[in-house]
């Protein structure tokens, strides 16, 4: 009894580990690099191709990052569809029946050249995904990295209904009223105690509008009162979905003024096409000034003047 070579089964593990430590070694390379220096090197590629590509204005700061990896995305595809056109268009050729009229079911023998291009597109993968995809997605879901205290933070609470938004902001306070969920109404879609007064100098603006300042971060919580919604800004590249029951958190910094398209993007109801806000970017100071002329104003009284004579 003879034992069967094992001479390949080595040849193979040993492409394994070196095809893994060479992607961990890409990784480790393009993570050391850093993603903002591998965006600012992007940045003459992405605003020579956004013409082309049908890029919207970008008006947020975390923008060119999402449009950077949109472009190495497109470029990968760019790469796959001529390297397969030109691959499919030589075996076409190469092959053809007049050339080899009686079929030869081996087939190529030599795979080099295949292995090395799947291995890659792999290696292509792993880095948008390791580098850009998962780094960019970490800057806008992990708690961690969300604007601080000390960032002084523009704090905004959004609920969606059928069809439209409603916003709240801190009032001079600095502190929402407190919630709960009984107290919900079709007047009081937030939920506010009516007993407690930190919630009287918070600051609703119309319905379907919002107003937020340039270079400051910006946090939304973000929920629902009847369907699932989505809160959508594409200038400033952020989509979030609004779900009854939950208050997710958003964080932006805007840094183009403008009035920006709120939309919803998840099929909500008949009226889900006409579901439109509005956000307003304003400079600072203007933002401050609109705050203040927002505030709710003092309750008066129309009793008659006493007289003390």
């Amino acid at each position: 009894m003879t034992e069967k070579p094992t001479g390949n089964h080595s040849k193979t593990i040993l492409y394994i580990i070196g095809g893994l430590a060479f992607m961990a070694a890409l990784v480790f390379g393009f993570n050391s690099i850093g993603l903002k220096s591998m965006v600012e090197t992007m940045k003459p590629l992405v605003e020579f191709l956004t013409p082309y590509m049908a890029f919207p204005e970008r008006a947020s700061e975390h923008s060119l990052k999402m449009d950077a990896m949109m472009v190495a995305v497109h470029l990968l595809m760019l790469v796959l569809f001529l390297g397969w056109s030109a691959y499919f268009i030589y075996v076409l050729i190469r092959f053809r029946e007049s050339k080899h009229p009686k079929a030869d079911y081996l087939g190529a023998q030599n795979k080099r050249f295949t292995t090395l291009a799947e291995f890659g597109v792999i290696a292509a993968e792993i880095v948008l995904i390791a580098c850009f995809a998962v780094p960019l997605w970490a800057e806008v879901v992990v708690a961690e990295k969300f604007p601080q205290k000390s960032d002084n933070p523009v704090i905004v609470r959004v609920v969606a209904q059928q069809f439209g938004w409603n916003t709240r902001y801190q009032g001079k306070d600095d502190t929402f009223g407190k919630q709960d969920v009984r107290f919900i109404s079709p007047e009081n879609k937030f939920g506010y105690s009516p007993t407690d007064n930190a919630g009287n100098d918070d600051v609703v603006p119309p319905f379907n509008s919002m107003t937020v300042p340039t270079g400051r971060p910006v946090i939304i919580y973000l929920s629902s009162t009847d369907v699932i919604h989505s809160y959508k800004v594409v200038p400033l590249r952020i989509c979030q979905d609004a779900i009854p029951g939950l208050v997710i958190p958003m964080h932006f910094k805007a840094n183009k003024p403008g009035n920006y398209m709120i939309t919803c993007a998840q099929l909500c109801g008949d009226g889900h096409a006409k579901m439109r806000g509005f956000l307003n970017v304003v400079s600072p100071s203007e933002f401050d000034k609109w705050l203040l002329d927002s505030a709710p104003k003092p309750k008066t009284t129309n009793a008659p003047p006493v007289n003390l004579e």
